[in-house]
């Protein structure tokens, strides 16, 4: 664990430049806009440790799957988003020797990212080895309301002594990826050009053939004034330059305005990308470093206005949920339904960035509460479009009839994970993107979106399970064979609780829609019917059987589901019994001690207690976190969420604001020693969730919005906006009530702590009591 940032409710701040925490730092002070993004890294020279990313939100590479022993349906490759050219980099030299902090003594350093207003910010003092001393400043952001655009202010001033200064600005992509399975790259180059003040390079993705333009222009300033130094241009393979040479008096500043332009495919025709490159970079510089800035700060103020968490009385706590809010709403902004969210984000290579079952179980609420409603529906449409894929991915492991296999990692719906436990066993992803849809329905209560495309989702994944289980002579019941639950830490085991019992859910679920449809819909459920040759008597009757018989594991002695069969056959020791210079146990004991171990990775049994939290009543639910929890070491970072929000049900207030603070804070102090890697971007959707399920009890129950508030001890007030059904609402917490905002004209119901209200258009509600608080 690391906690070397200031405390700030705003800002992310670090003080003084430390090397060897600089590759978690690159992780946390990265910028993106929905449609690209990059990580902290230095516009100068870097010779130190660095891992360079600039990443375009949709382009991918099939990297081929490295594997010492292949078996049939496995994944030909594993897709990775790409490390994409760097438009950022100015090189800088004083009297000719490299401005490198790797190599010179720094004083003053200052790196800050300002969450408000969606900007980074350094600043230092660098002494080189010639006896030089400048002061440097760069400021940069990548535009909200214009995706295609970033811009950067990088000054020079001169400090003990006047110099020669040489500047090139560049923008390179003969790049790598640092987990390129063959150390390949990826990038071949298709067009490149260069002039005075600009240049741009095109180059395409080996495979899949993505075209991506990027592009420079840039504007020098002395001392506050416009000045036209004389350019020399330079180019090579997948490189353009500028750069030019000045004399500095002492105090002396020098400043670039530098823009950047990205252009994808996805969005062009590839014949078109240089051209509006060009356009982009001309647009940039006529609006100028300053308006483009006003119009980025408006956009995040609009953002802030229906996503802001206050946290009053606990600047740790504010600041790492802002910087989880942050990091989500510059990750995904919902307009595109054929993106997705990754893990990582435009943080680090780490996962491929591809998708993962991560996005419905725990990104969803977020943007069905902070954003338009069609910003969550894109989120199922995205499945929705990639139906035939996954049937397909179901027909390599030999399932028929249209069963569909969403794969655990994709970019275009083909499976591509690399690890066959995972592959192969963790199906219960299929179960998170059904609930999916229920979550979004139950929500916005947009049942029409069950007709067709929720439907035929639900249909293909029921036919999934239908053919996945098997009956069991011997137990007289329907079995799961051979899976992966949640727990990673538990490979190719029989009947995980957690996987069967969302396929008894889904199935149940799916044979809701067909009623709804026949009820609403008939003349399109008969379509449905033909397009999908679906025989509803026999198939439904299979469905009912499996309802009806499925095998869930039992504990009669301790009153518990087990995790999977032979669960109580391992040695249950706690996780407070553990040396702590054993943990994490991922990074200090081999696979095979850990399979046999009795510990848990992440939520497993406890997730199917949180999404059906109503099947169990309190004293069943107290006794499943008990159980499971003690055992569980929180090794993903998934998994501190769950069990936040489940130990705030349960009145485990204590257990509630830890779980809260490691997910909140999970990358700002490093809990998991990965942040180098990339910040954990869906599980920041678990904070979210863990915050406003948890402190603010949210949940949404027969068309109602219910609240069960509390608040942690130290905590002074919070407040949280949600927008339902088209209200928008600001809900304030502190010792002695609860208040609520109807800051718009629709009528909204309510619960609170079971009783129920009514919130009137554009009026508040307070309601009076002591609010519940831990220790």
């Amino acid at each position: 664990m690391k906690n070397y940032l200031r405390h700030n409710e705003w800002k992310i701040v670090e003080e003084g430049f430390h090397p060897g925490n600089h590759l978690i730092s690159e992780s946390l002070f990265s910028l993106g806009n929905g449609r690209m993004g990059h990580r902290g890294n230095f516009e100068e020279q870097y010779s130190g440790e660095t891992l360079q990313g600039n990443y375009v939100a949709g382009v991918y590479y099939p990297d081929k799957t490295k594997v010492g022993w292949w078996k049939n349906g496995y994944p030909e490759y594993f897709a990775k988003v790409l490390n994409a050219a760097n438009w950022i980099g100015i090189h800088v030299q004083v009297d000719g020797m490299n401005l490198d902090l790797a190599t010179c003594k720094t004083n003053n350093f200052l790196r800050e990212l300002n969450m408000k207003e969606g900007y980074l910010l350094r600043m230092f003092d660098a002494t080189l080895k010639n006896g030089s001393q400048v002061s440097v400043s760069a400021k940069r952001f990548l535009s909200m309301p214009e995706p295609e655009i970033g811009a950067i202010r990088y000054s020079v001033k001169m400090l003990n002594k006047a110099g020669k200064l040489r500047i090139t600005p560049f923008v390179d992509a003969d790049v790598i990826n640092k987990d390129s399975n063959y150390e390949e790259k990826f990038w071949e180059e298709v067009h490149k050009e260069v002039a005075p003040g600009k240049g741009i390079v095109v180059a395409s993705t080996k495979k899949t053939n993505f075209h991506v333009g990027t592009g420079m222009l840039f504007q020098v300033y002395l001392n506050g004034k416009l000045i036209t130094p004389t350019l020399e241009t330079s180019e090579k393979e997948k490189y353009v330059s500028n750069s030019f040479e000045i004399d500095l008096k002492v105090n002396d500043e020098l400043l670039i305005e530098k823009y950047g332009a990205v252009i994808s495919s996805e969005y062009y025709p590839k014949d078109r990308i240089a051209s509006r490159t060009q356009e982009v970079l001309s647009h940039a510089a006529q609006k100028g470093f300053d308006l483009l800035f006003r119009e980025h700060i408006a956009c995040w103020a609009k953002k802030w206005e229906t996503s802001d968490i206050v946290i009053e009385g606990d600047t740790a706590a504010q600041q790492g949920i802002r910087f989880n809010v942050f990091q989500l709403n510059q990750t995904y902004t919902g307009d595109d339904n054929r993106l997705n969210i990754g893990p990582k984000g435009f943080t680090g290579e780490k996962y491929g960035g591809s998708t993962y079952w991560d996005t419905e179980a725990y990104c969803l609420p977020f943007y069905l509460s902070t954003a338009d409603q069609q910003v969550a529906r894109n989120l199922l449409l995205y499945r929705h479009k990639q139906l035939q894929k996954a049937i397909e991915n179901g027909e390599k492991l030999g399932f028929k009839n249209g069963a569909a296999l969403y794969p655990m990692v994709t970019m275009n719906g083909e499976e591509c994970h690399n690890e066959w436990e995972i592959t192969f066993e963790e199906i219960h992803r299929n179960g998170a993107i059904a609930y999916a849809i229920y979550s979004y329905i139950n929500y916005t209560g947009d049942k029409e979106y069950i007709a067709p495309y929720g439907f035929e989702v639900l249909l293909g994944i029921s036919r999934f399970w239908s053919q996945r289980v098997n009956f069991s002579e011997e137990k007289q019941q329907y079995v799961m064979l051979g899976v992966t639950g949640p727990n990673e830490y538990e490979n190719n085991v029989n009947n995980n609780f957690h996987t069967s019992n969302m396929a008894v859910w889904t199935l149940k679920y799916t044979l809701e829609a067909i009623e709804y449809l026949r009820k609403n819909h008939q003349y399109l459920f008969k379509e449905l019917i033909e397009k999908w040759k679906f025989n509803e008597v026999e198939e439904t009757a299979r469905w009912k059987d499996i309802i009806k018989r499925m095998y869930l594991p039992w504990s009669e002695k301790h009153q518990v589901f087990l995790q999977q069969d032979g669960f109580l056959d391992k040695e249950l020791i706690p996780v407070d019994k553990l040396d702590p210079a054993e943990r994490p146990i991922n990074q200090k004991w081999s696979w095979d001690r850990i399979l046999r171990s009795c510990y848990i990775k992440q939520a497993d049994v406890l997730q199917s207690m949180f999404w059906f939290e109503d099947n169990y009543d309190h004293n069943s639910l107290c006794r499943h976190f008990d159980f499971y929890e003690p055992l569980t070491v929180h090794e993903s970072s998934l998994s501190p969420c769950v069990h936040a929000i489940l130990a705030a049900k349960l009145k485990k207030y204590d257990k509630t604001y830890e779980m809260y603070l490691r997910t909140a804070r999970l990358d700002l102090d490093n809990y998991n020693n990965d942040t180098e890697d990339g910040c954990h971007i869906t599980s920041m959707g678990g904070t979210w969730m863990a915050f406003v399920m948890g402190f603010g009890g949210l949940r949404v129950k027969n068309n109602k919005l219910c609240f069960n508030p509390f608040i942690p001890a130290k905590w002074k007030s919070f407040s949280f906006r949600i927008n339902f059904r088209d209200a928008h609402l600001k809900i304030q917490v502190d010792k002695k009530k609860v208040e609520f905002f109807n800051l718009t004209s629709k009528k909204v119901n309510l619960v609170v702590w079971n009783q129920p209200y009514e919130l009137k258009g554009n009026s508040s509600l307070t309601v009076k009591e002591t609010i519940p608080a831990n220790s």
